[in-house]
Order: C-alpha cells, then sequence, then structure tokens
C-alpha cells in the first residue's frame, strides 16, 4: 500500500484564506502609540505655526483654501468646539497616527503575514521617525497617510479576490484623501499607472473601476469649482514657491539619502525587501508599481522629504509579511529555533536602533534638553527649507515664541490712548503672526489682526480704515517708507525662529490705504 504525501505549501500564499488577525498585537501597539504621543505633545512646547493658521481656516469654513484643501480646516473647527486647546489638536493627530498603526497591521494580514508579521509591520510604522513627526502635529500630514494606505488595504483585497466591487470604496477613500491634501492626485495617479503597466489593466474594463472614478470627481469637485472661481490660486501658490527656490532642492542620490535617514536606516532593509517583494509577486505587482512610480514622481519634481512618508507604511507592512516568508523553515527537518531566536533579534535591534531618535520627532524633551541630547548623539536633522535658521528644527522652532509675541503687541496697543487706539490694526507679516494674534489676542482685548500672507488675503481688507499699524516682520526700509513716524519694539525668543526675532513696529500715520495696496501686496508662498 502506498500512501501519497503533498509538500507543503507556504500558509496563505496562494489560498483565499488570511491569517487570522492578532488582536492582542493590533491593541498593544496602537495603545503605545496613542500613549507616545499623549505624554509628549504639549509638556514642552506649544501651538506649531501652521496649527494657528488652521485654526483661522476653521473660523472661515471654505470649500477650499490658497494652500492647502479643505479637510484641514474641518478638523481644526472640530478642535475649536472641543475647547481649541493645544492638547485636543494633538490629540486628533495621535488619532490619527493610532488608526495608521492599525490599518499597517491589517494591510500586512491582507498581503498573507500571521501574528509575528503583523507586529513587524505595526512596530515598524510605531518606531519611524517620520511618521512619528506628522504624528506629533495636527496638521493634514498625519491624516493623509489614512486615507492611503484605507485605499492600500482596499486595493490589496481586490487583487486577492478580484472582487471589482471595492473600486467603490477605493474612490471614496481618494476623493476624500483630495479634499485632505492634493497630493493625493499623486497617489491615484501612481496606482492608475501601475494597473496600466501591469496584467491587472483589465480592470479599465470594468464598469466598477469607473463608477469608483466617478466618485472620486464627485468628491473632488467642490474644491475644484473654488479653485477655478478662484483663478486656481494653489497652483499660483505652488510657481512662487519654485520661482523663489524656497525649498532645498536634493539631487537624486541625495533625495535617496534623506529618504532612508528620514525613515531611519534601520528600517531601509525591511521597506526595500517590501518593494522588491511586491514587484516580485505577481498578484501584488501593482502595489510595488505604485510606490516606485510615485518615489519617482516625487524626486523628479523635488517635493519635499515629508512628502512621500505616506506611503512607507505599504512598503514597510509589505516587508514585514517578506521577512517572515523567508524566516520560515522549509520543511519539517528544519529547526524553527534559529528562525524563531532570528525574529527575536529583529525585534530587538530594531527598537534599540529607533528608540534614541524619538526625541527627535516628538516633543518629549525641553529645548535644552533637547539640544544637548543633539550634540551628544551627533545627528542634526537636515533643512527642508533654504531659509530656516534657528537653534532648534524647523518643526520645534515654529512652536515657540507665539503667546509672547501676542503679549507683547496686546502691551504696545493698550499703552495707547482710548481714540488712538480705535484706529490702530494689528498688521501681521505672515500666517503664523496672524494665527497667534487671533488665538491669544482676545483675552488681551486685541482686534483680529489683518494680513495679506495665503487665504488670509481673501478674508480682506477689513472695512475700518486705520491710521496707525502695529506691525510684525516689516522691514526698517518699510517703515520707514509708509509711516509718517514709528517706534521700534525689540522682540526675540531664543528658541524660536529667527524671521520671527524681529522688531515690532508701532506705525502712525500711515502713508497707505489698505483697499488701495491690497491687490499688489498680496502675498503667497
Amino acid at each position: 500500500m502506498t500512501t501519497t504525501h503533498q509538500a507543503a505549501s507556504p500558509v496563505h500564499q496562494d489560498s483565499g484564506e488570511l491569517p487570522r488577525l492578532s488582536s492582542g498585537v493590533l491593541f498593544t501597539l496602537c495603545a503605545l502609540k496613542f500613549v507616545l504621543h499623549l505624554f509628549t505633545s504639549v509638556r514642552h512646547y506649544g501651538y506649531f505655526r501652521d496649527e494657528l493658521y488652521y485654526l483661522d481656516l476653521a473660523r472661515h469654513l471654505d470649500w477650499g483654501y490658497v494652500d492647502c484643501a479643505p479637510l484641514v480646516a474641518v478638523y481644526a473647527r472640530i478642535a475649536l468646539l472641543l475647547g481649541g486647546s493645544l492638547a485636543v489638536l494633538r490629540i486628533l493627530a495621535a488619532l490619527a497616527g493610532t488608526a495608521l498603526v492599525a490599518l499597517s497591521i491589517l494591510i500586512a494580514r491582507e498581503l498573507g503575514g500571521g501574528r509575528y508579521a503583523q507586529f513587524l509591520a505595526g512596530l515598524a510604522v510605531l518606531v519611524c521617525p517620520g511618521i512619528l513627526l506628522m504624528d506629533s502635529l495636527m496638521t493634514m500630514n498625519a491624516f493623509e497617510p489614512l486615507f492611503w494606505m484605507a485605499a492600500i488595504l482596499v486595493l490589496a483585497r481586490l487583487l486577492r479576490t478580484g472582487n471589482s466591487r471595492l473600486w467603490i470604496w477605493f474612490g471614496l477613500l481618494i476623493g476624500l484623501g483630495i479634499e485632505n491634501k492634493h497630493s493625493t492626485v499623486f497617489f491615484g495617479l501612481s496606482v492608475a499607472v501601475a494597473l496600466l503597466v501591469t496584467k491587472d489593466r483589465r480592470e479599465f474594463l470594468r464598469s466598477w473601476f469607473w463608477i469608483g472614478f466617478a466618485i472620486i470627481l464627485a468628491l473632488a469637485a467642490p474644491n475644484l469649482i473654488w479653485q477655478i472661481r478662484h483663478h486656481f490660486p494653489t497652483l499660483e501658490d505652488l510657481g512662487n514657491v519654485a520661482r523663489t527656490h524656497k525649498n532645498v532642492i536634493l539631487s537624486p542620490l541625495a533625495f535617496l539619502k534623506e529618504q532612508i535617514v528620514d525613515i531611519h536606516p534601520i528600517l531601509f532593509p525591511i521597506w526595500l525587501s517590501g518593494v522588491l517583494w511586491l514587484l516580485w509577486q505577481r498578484r501584488w505587482r501593482v502595489l510595488g508599481l505604485t510606490f516606485v512610480v510615485f518615489f519617482s514622481v516625487m524626486e523628479l519634481i523635488h517635493a519635499k522629504n515629508y512628502y512621500l512618508f505616506p506611503i512607507y507604511p505599504l512598503v514597510l507592512a509589505a516587508g514585514a509579511a517578506a521577512l517572515v516568508r523567508w524566516l520560515t523553515p522549509r520543511s519539517a527537518a528544519s529547526s524553527g529555533i534559529l528562525a524563531t531566536w532570528t525574529r527575536i533579534a529583529i525585534v530587538v535591534i530594531l527598537v534599540t536602533a529607533t528608540v534614541p531618535f524619538i526625541p527627535f520627532s516628538t516633543w518629549m524633551l525641553s529645548p535644552e534638553r533637547f539640544l544637548a541630547y543633539e550634540k551628544n548623539i551627533g545627528f542634526t536633522p537636515s533643512k527642508a527649507e533654504v531659509n530656516h535658521a534657528g537653534p532648534l528644527p524647523q518643526p520645534m522652532g515654529d512652536q515657540f515664541g507665539w503667546p509672547e509675541m501676542a503679549r507683547q503687541v496686546a502691551e504696545i496697543y493698550n499703552s495707547l490712548p482710548p481714540d488712538e487706539r480705535a484706529k490702530t490694526g494689528i498688521l501681521a507679516g505672515n500666517y503664523g503672526e496672524a494665527g497667534a494674534i487671533d488665538m491669544f489676542g482676545p483675552a488681551y482685548g486685541l482686534p483680529r489682526a489683518i494680513s495679506l500672507h495665503q487665504n488670509h488675503w481673501y478674508w480682506g481688507p477689513p472695512a475700518q480704515h486705520y491710521d496707525n499699524f502695529i506691525t510684525l516682520q516689516s522691514s526698517l526700509d518699510d517703515v520707514k517708507e509708509y509711516c509718517t513716524s514709528y517706534q521700534a519694539y525689540e522682540h526675540t525668543n531664543p528658541y524660536g525662529m529667527a524671521e520671527e526675532n524681529t522688531p515690532i513696529y508701532l506705525c502712525r500715520g500711515a502713508k497707505f490705504e489698505l483697499a488701495k495696496v491690497w491687490p499688489r501686496w498680496k502675498h503667497w508662498n
């Protein structure tokens, strides 16, 4: 009697089954992620410049803005409804980051990863410096990966099951993602290109794909209509940024190097393995090509480093799934002891290498301790903008000086006689200053700030005529030219950005009328 034995195949590699979701892993890593941000977000630092701006946008809800899509104002409006405190803003960002860890675990599972792969994917996303930084501030960048990775999860399930109805959910997520941040357009186009160059191009022939595309158009239409009605201000803003060489431009090799450093070199083998494994696997090739196309486009347009951060959870999850396959014993004769200890070593190395860099991506250290730590560890984050100057990295430096600025402006304003005060406006040089006055000024009796920067330009000129102005970030030459007389007040913060450590001027007898100069003094950059 002959017994036939079938060779064991890797679990879940080709079957329609999914590994069991490790709910314990998911809950534990999500809890760690949330607690990490909860205890580091507000202790030593204040409102970030952009957070103050988004709170102003929340007070002027619209279908579009000069430099961002509309959903970020909705997040800030929710924060305002809950009190508008810094803690509320940062909790919203922490919740987004926590959800991203969960999505990464689900993607690893969708790609066939079992308990360890799910754990490794979630852990890699949790400790990734670039992702930690995004989730430490309430900006659209904290929410962008949610839309992208939820769309990737849907796409992976579609590729695994062949269920084309899932294009409806994909379209919904991409459409909302565009209303969160316009760079989602590049992500969606990268998916389309990846489909086009693989055998999965057959999806273009299915009605569900075009229904999903129609959903994207419908959801993006309100912002597109706003852009058309306002003559595409976002394109004008981006053109100004490129023309003035505001951002640091990197060569292709330098760009790749910065990505490796920002995501952390220890994670490079994981996400590179993920890219290669996705490209090798016929089923998942679309996902690998999506990353390659998006990465290439971002390098070609000289995008800022963090524009790529939202796509890394995909390749980190794929790398985790790939590593598990390579570490799994191939036969019954193979010992699992080596594989077990290898898995433990990977986690230990990963945690040991990344934990020292957590202070660079969260606000756990005071400025004094951070500067000492930065010196001791011998690592300084690179600049994203050419004119960035200050003792702290820009995300940190932009959290200092705002309450003090508002208080100093209030001292100048309230020192004026009542009749002169009524004719004095506060002219802010940028949206951070305007946001600070609007956030902290009411407690001192200050009026709303006036600014020609970014979307503030659309909210003016003010109906009231002002004879005098308290000006922020004005040059001495401008003050001499446009003011009959002036007084200068020194303003400095040791940890703030250098551009904000400039005198505050009281401009008396203004030689200009805002209503007349408003169109030509527009400042979009």
